[in-house]
């Protein structure tokens, strides 16, 4: 055997070898992708309750329906692909769905990024793991705002559908004698976002009697639960 082919055998070896551990290293993060699915005709459909209220009123409550669903693929501004999520609305199931807004949805890297009234956040950081934090702001102009996995892996029950492999992901959960702040997402794997709750309530400081007492003076609570799921 001659030492040219023996260095060639040599090489073709050694590389094999490095692009084995390269597949090795990406697979979490590409396993990781099923909790963010993105493909076309893919849709979503969630119950919604909000709770408004204001200083000198009683709350006002809305239930809707909203449907999400994955459009067709476009280059963005930085040349990456997007998906549409084209959203419709309806206040009750017998009535037809209207449209509602058109936001997007891309991955990039290890990033799961939505664009929301043409804000960008990232969603989920791959491969996701307990106590994993990251900056949900990073690309838009937002103060930094530490997002952070929790319970990754873990059944996760909406109303009556129960999640065997879910990821929580808080990017705010404080509650004090004079507010509360909290912005929960959970995202089952193959089926995305199952669970969203947006709450941000300003209690009573005018008297000494209404501090501690969780009495709302404004703010809003808005919960979406996953109703069903499919393919269109």
């Amino acid at each position: 055997m001659s030492f040219h082919f023996c260095r060639l055998l040599l090489v073709l070896f050694a590389v094999r070898i490095l692009s084995g551990c390269r597949s090795a290293e990406d697979e979490p993060l590409i396993a990781d992708y099923a909790y963010f699915p993105l493909e076309t005709g893919r849709y979503v459909i969630y119950d919604v309750q909000e709770n408004k209220y204001t200083l000198n009123a009683g709350p006002v409550q809305r239930t809707y329906q909203l449907k999400e669903v994955i459009g067709s693929t476009y280059a963005d501004v930085t040349g990456q692909t997007a998906y549409r999520l084209i959203r419709y609305r309806r206040s009750t199931t017998s009535q037809p769905w209207q449209a509602d807004s058109v936001w997007s949805a891309r991955l990039v890297n290890n990033e799961a990024i939505r664009t929301e009234n043409g804000q960008d956040f990232v969603s989920l950081l791959f491969p996701i793991s307990n106590e994993l934090s990251w900056n949900g702001n990073r690309h838009n102009a937002f103060d930094q705002n530490d997002y952070q996995a929790r319970n990754v892996g873990q059944p996760y029950r909406v109303l009556d559908k129960q999640f065997n492999e879910t990821v929580t992901v808080a990017a705010q959960d404080d509650s004090t004698l004079v507010l509360q702040d909290k912005h929960i997402d959970v995202y089952a794997r193959q089926i995305g976002l199952i669970h969203r709750e947006r709450t941000y309530l300003q209690f009573c400081t005018a008297t000494p009697s209404c501090i501690g007492k969780n009495q709302i003076d404004y703010g809003i609570r808005q919960v979406y639960n996953i109703q069903t799921y499919g393919k269109e």
